[in-house]
């Protein structure tokens, strides 16, 4: 049962990314419109999938639960802003303090030993 469940996941996201793929974005109206119909997906050629205002978004998760697939949220990967990799990594990873000196501040530049002084501070000793 996962098995058939698994391969109608992967391809409606197949559907789901080729639609996405294929929009066609009316800039004067700032919204994407459908160019197929996806019956998988329940979308008519010429639905709006994306606009600016007063617009409630298509979400993957809703129809994986119209085609009753269990455990929807097995399938579909975390919000950034719930977490996930990329969350994990910026807050565990990138944010750690150096634990050791950096190779600069082993360098330590030599010391030049100073000039002969100009005739005590006014200029060159002649001998």
């Amino acid at each position: 049962m996962s098995l058939s469940q698994k391969e109608t996941v992967d391809e409606l996201r197949v559907q789901w990314k080729k639609l996405w793929q294929e929009r066609v974005d009316d800039k004067v109206r700032a919204e994407g419109i459908a160019t197929a119909n996806y019956c998988d997906l329940f979308i008519e050629k010429g639905t709006i999938i994306h606009a600016t205002r007063n617009f409630k978004a298509l979400n993957f998760k809703e129809i994986l639960e119209q085609h009753q697939i269990e455990n929807a949220d097995r399938f579909i990967p975390p919000a950034p802003q719930i977490g996930g990799w990329n969350k994990f990594i910026k807050v565990n990873i990138t944010n750690q303090q150096p634990r050791r000196k950096r190779r600069a501040e082993f360098y330590h530049a030599e010391k030049k030993e100073k000039q002969q002084p100009k005739k005590g501070g006014r200029g060159w000793l002649h001998l």
